[in-house]
C-alpha cells in the first residue's frame, strides 16, 4: 500500500504530491462544518504565549538519537500533570513541518479563550530509520517501512522519553495521536491498533498508508468503549477522501461514533490541516 504524504505543501498553496490518480468516491454522510473564527491562526498581542523547542531522545528501534518539536503551553509548571498530543507530519515533512501550520499561535489562541485544556504537543519525525530525512525516493519502500517502524519508535521510545522529561499523565486518557496526509494515516494506524495507548485519534487528509477499515477497527465493541474520539477532516477537492469517508462509512454501519468533516473548497494543504488542529485540540482532554 503506498503511503502518499503532503510532500511539504505550503500553507494555502494547495500542493498535492506526485502519483496522486482519483481515488473512488464513497456516499456517506459528512458532519457539520462550521468555519474557524477569522484569526484563530494568527499572532494575538496582549496573551500569554507557550514555547516551542527542539530536543532528542535516543530510540532503541532506530539505534539512532532521534530529534522532535515540542510545544509547551503557557505557564507550564513541573508541578502540575499535562496531558499530551503526538503530532504527526506527511511523508514530504519531518519534526519540523507542523511549524509551518503554526501550532503554538493556534494553542495560544485557543488558551487565551478558554477553549482548550493545557496540553503538551509532541512533534516527531515518523521516519524511524537511521537516516530520517526526506530525501530521495520519499515515496519508495525503505521509506513506507520506516513510516510503519514509527509504531514501535512511537510507543516504545518516544512516550516513555516525555514521559521522563516532561510532566506528563501517564495513561491513554491523557494521550492523543493525530496528523496530516501521511501522519493522519499512521495517527489511525497507530490510534486505532493501540486502544491502551491513545484515547483520542485524528486523521487531517490522512494518506493511503492508511490500513482498510476491518484492519484498523477489528473490534467494534472494544472502540465504542476504549476510544474517545475518533474525529477526521479531508477538503473537498482533495483527491484522498477516499481514506477517510471509507471509515467513516464502516464505523457508521457499526455504530461507533466518528466524526468526518468536509472542508468546502479544501485542498491538500495547511489550509485543511490548521483548521484540524484548531477543532481537534478543543475536543480532547475534556
Amino acid at each position: 500500500m503506498l503511503a502518499f504524504g503532503s510532500a511539504n505543501a505550503q500553507p494555502g498553496g494547495g500542493g498535492r504530491p506526485p502519483m496522486f490518480g482519483q481515488m473512488p468516491q464513497i456516499d456517506v454522510k459528512f458532519d457539520a462544518y462550521v468555519a474557524a473564527p477569522e484569526g484563530f491562526d494568527k499572532e494575538r498581542a496582549g496573551i500569554a504565549r507557550g514555547t516551542i523547542e527542539e530536543t532528542t531522545y535516543d530510540s532503541k528501534t532506530v539505534g539512532t538519537t532521534r530529534k522532535i518539536t515540542v510545544y509547551l503551553p503557557p505557564q507550564y509548571d513541573k508541578s502540575k500533570k499535562y496531558p499530551v498530543l503526538y503530532l504527526l507530519h506527511g511523508i514530504g515533512g519531518d519534526h519540523r513541518e507542523w511549524l509551518q501550520g503554526t501550532p503554538g499561535i493556534i494553542m495560544d489562541n485557543l488558551y487565551a479563550d478558554k477553549k482548550a485544556e493545557p496540553m503538551i504537543i509532541v512533534m516527531p519525525n515518523g521516519r524511524a530509520l537511521p537516516n530520517d530525512k526526506a530525501e530521495g525516493n520519499i515515496y519508495g519502500m525503505q521509506m513506507q517501512q520506516g513510516f510503519a517502524n514509527f509504531e514501535r519508535d512511537l510507543i516504545d521510545d518516544l512516550i516513555p522519553f516525555i514521559q521522563s522529561k516532561y510532566s506528563t499523565y501517564t495513561d491513554a486518557a491523557h494521550r492523543a495521536v493525530a496528523g496530516l496526509s501521511m501522519g493522519g494515516g499512521q495517527s489511525l494506524n497507530f490510534g486505532l491498533g493501540n486502544l491502551d495507548q491513545f484515547a483520542y485519534v485524528g486523521g487531517f487528509s490522512s494518506a493511503p498508508n492508511t490500513k482498510r477499515p476491518e484492519e484498523l477497527i477489528t473490534d467494534a465493541d472494544a472502540v465504542k468503549q476504549k476510544n474517545k474520539l475518533l474525529w477526521m477532516v479531508c477538503g473537498s477537492d482533495d483527491r484522498l477522501m477516499y481514506n477517510s469517508s471509507r471509515l467513516k462509512a464502516f464505523c457508521d454501519e457499526k455504530g461507533i461514533p466518528c466524526t468526518l468533516i468536509e472542508y468546502p473548497g479544501g485542498r491538500h494543504d495547511f489550509v485543511v490541516w490548521k483548521y484540524g488542529l484548531f477543532n481537534f485540540a478543543q475536543k480532547i482532554f475534556k
